[in-house]
């Protein structure tokens, strides 16, 4: 850790306290003698008011909660650090992307968007990618999703399209959910969703993880340069474990079995010691080359296709320390698009501009007032001065006379910085024309790139969309609706509106989608970075195991960085064939196949049919079949599988074809084990699935 890493650590540490050794006392300090009983008269008479820690105590409690946030409630957080790979004082200013000798420390909060603080992590949605870097020069907010677009282009649309998509009014029906009328009928009347939409309906809304999906900045921001000159800027972070989903069934059983599952999984990877890793990517223009393109670079529906501007990898992002307290740090951390730092600056695009006032307003009322920065979680690392003093929850003690600006009696302290020491001057842009409520027509193309990234997909990926909207609008009551949503994604291509409609008793609309102008590979999910590290295997034995067979894969799995949790019967210790007992950490009651990555199914006769014996476990691994995960088996093991519907009897080399692999126990060697890894770190094995 270094010197400005440090900086921050110990300004939380002011503010970190443990209560171990420590007397019970009330918020005065005053140690308490009973928290058991309230003070009454008599054993069985009326509690009487005098009983001051009583009344703090049901006070505080009473006065807990806080109004969560209208959108992105339910998140997760976490410490982290960056660090800078090459410097781009070339085209900015701001120190922490231009001195790579810093580590600079951040907090990231990902999130659902739609949905109460109550819901599922696993809902199909939106997933909001904020990270607070707390650098020298203050506080740079860079707030974003993981889809590098979004349902609009300008920010006086956002309270319609989020009224359309939460719950409806009459009977706040349905939760964390876009598949009902009002989202749909929002989605049908504003076509420029259209690009969102697919991205939503796509695999991209069901991360495996939130250390396994992409993060963007969705606007078009400015670089600006110490000569003052501009470039044109989009942010991506890139996870170093590759992009990858869910598949719909599985995250609707994950919601009822581990409605935390994704929190669950940055806790735990942090706690073990697997550091989540993001690159930080940028896409540069030239300001010469804003109008180069057949769309606008200041529309938020669209995105730059990286085959026409490469994205330059430049640092990565590692996630290293948990939270010590969930509501002091990720529910009190607020983010704001406009927390800037000099070097970095905003453009002309409608929705950023807008989200600039919504950002402050929101946290006035979350937060109770104008000091929230003052919150350990949100104080930067640079020094704070200026005129600001009262206002509700004011922590800083203000010495000095004056509290205004200009002002003699301090010397006009504290004083502005001129922008060669610096202070923030924005960039200076000539801007002409005549107010007016309007668009540019150059934001009038809604379809064409929601018409690339259907073609960018794979078949699997198709298939999957495909299925999406006949789920969303199958839920959708109005025929009249339904039609409408088909005949808007006509335009988007027809084979897309066709495979809809077939679904949902619906017509397309033949010869309006326009061929797309381009390809691009990189958003397809398949191209993305494949391996096993930090995947979840769930080892199904039973009391007589083949003790030499699960030690040597123990050894290979956690050599590979793999996680490895022992599933038996019950949680009683499993005895090995030579005596050796092993503890499970779940249960076939406790665990299911939704929560693990890959299944390995151990010999040894007596533990198969243990498990056999229980009619859970071929359930068990016929649904991680189904869900195209990697299943291994051992010698009697390959039974259970038989049962489970995996494998045929003798189908050993088409079974190994589909991510299924078996093995002669004396053949389960160092050779096995590695098939297993390198089929785990395939994610799924797609040709299970019958073609359309």
């Amino acid at each position: 850790m270094n010197d400005i890493d440090n900086i921050k650590q110990k300004q939380l540490d002011a503010y970190r306290v443990t209560d171990k050794g420590e007397a019970l006392t009330t918020n005065q300090g005053l140690k308490v003698e009973d928290d058991e009983h309230s003070l009454k008269v008599g054993p069985r008479g009326p509690t009487i008011m005098e009983d001051f820690h009583f009344r703090e105590k049901m006070t505080h409690f009473d006065h807990e909660r806080i109004p969560e946030r209208v959108v992105h409630a339910r998140g997760f957080g976490a410490h982290g650090e960056f660090e800078l790979y090459e410097s781009l004082s070339e085209y900015t200013k701001a120190k922490f992307l231009t001195d790579t000798s810093i580590r600079t420390p951040l907090f990231v909060r990902f999130s659902t968007v739609a949905g109460s603080r109550g819901s599922s992590d696993t809902v199909r949605d939106v997933r909001g990618f904020a990270v607070k870097f707390y650098t020298e020069e203050g506080n740079y907010d860079l707030v974003g999703n993981n889809m590098p677009v979004f349902f609009i282009q300008d920010a006086v649309k956002f309270p319609d399209f989020i009224h359309a998509v939460k719950p409806e009014p009459p009977n706040e029906i349905p939760q964390a959910s876009s598949a009902h009328d009002t989202f749909w009928d929002f989605v049908s009347t504003n076509t420029e969703t259209a690009h969102m939409i697919m991205w939503v309906m796509s695999g991209r809304a069901l991360p495996r993880s939130f250390r396994m999906m992409e993060g963007f900045g969705v606007h078009t921001f400015r670089f600006v340069n110490e000569q003052g000159k501009s470039h044109f800027v989009k942010f991506h972070w890139k996870p170093k474990l590759g992009v990858h989903s869910l598949v719909w069934d599985e995250t609707q059983k994950v919601a009822g079995k581990d409605p935390d599952f994704n929190r669950r999984d940055l806790w735990n990877a942090i706690e073990q010691g697997n550091y989540p890793e993001f690159e930080l990517g940028v896409q540069i223009l030239k300001e010469e080359d804003e109008f180069s393109f057949d769309f606008d670079i200041l529309d938020a529906t669209k995105l730059w296709p990286e085959e026409m501007v490469p994205v330059r990898i430049v640092g990565k992002m590692t996630l290293n320390r948990n939270t010590d307290n969930f509501f002091a740090e990720t529910e009190q951390v607020a983010f704001h698009v406009g927390h800037l730092v000099p070097g970095i600056d905003f453009t002309n695009d409608p929705l950023l501009q807008g989200r600039l006032f919504s950002y402050t307003d929101t946290q006035l009322l979350r937060l109770g007032g104008p000091n929230f920065p003052e919150i350990p979680i949100n104080r930067p690392i640079a020094p704070v001065h200026n005129n600001q003093r009262d206002g509700m929850h004011r922590m800083t003690i203000n010495q000095g006379q004056t509290s205004y600006h200009k002002n003699s009696l301090a010397n006009n302290h504290p004083a502005p910085v001129p922008t060669s020491e610096g202070g923030y001057r924005h960039y200076e842009e000539k801007v002409e024309g005549r107010k007016i409520k309007a668009r540019s027509n150059s934001f009038e193309d809604h379809f064409s790139q929601a018409s690339m990234f259907w073609h960018s997909m794979s078949p699997i990926e198709q298939s999957q969309i495909v299925d999406a909207f006949r789920f969303e609008l199958g839920k959708v009551m109005s025929k009249e609706l339904r039609q409408r949503v088909v005949d808007v994604f006509s335009q988007v291509a027809e084979d897309l509106a066709e495979r809809i409609a077939d679904g949902i008793g619906a017509t397309p609309i033949k010869g309006i989608a326009a061929a797309p102008t381009t390809i691009s590979p990189a958003l397809s999910m398949m191209t993305k970075t494949k391996t096993a590290v930090t995947r979840k295997v769930a080892v199904m034995l039973g009391n007589g195991y083949h003790t030499t067979e699960v030690q040597a894969l123990l050894k290979e799995l956690t050599a590979s960085k793999v996680t490895a949790e022992i599933v038996s019967k019950t949680l009683a210790p499993v005895k090995g064939v030579d005596g050796t007992l092993i503890e499970p950490q779940q249960s076939l009651l406790t665990a299911a196949s939704v929560l693990y990555d890959a299944v390995y199914v151990c010999g040894g006769a007596q533990g198969v049919d243990e498990l056999l014996s229980d009619v859970s476990s071929a359930g068990f691994v016929r649904e991680a079949f189904q869900h195209y995960k990697t299943i291994a088996a051992v010698g009697d093991g390959v039974r259970l599988l038989i049962s489970a519907g995996a494998v045929q009897a003798a189908g050993e080399k088409a079974a190994q074809l589909n991510g299924v692999l078996i093995a002669e126990e004396q053949s389960a060697d160092k050779p096995f084990y590695k098939s297993f890894i390198d089929a785990i770190a395939e994610h799924r094995h797609w040709n299970r699935i019958i073609q359309p």
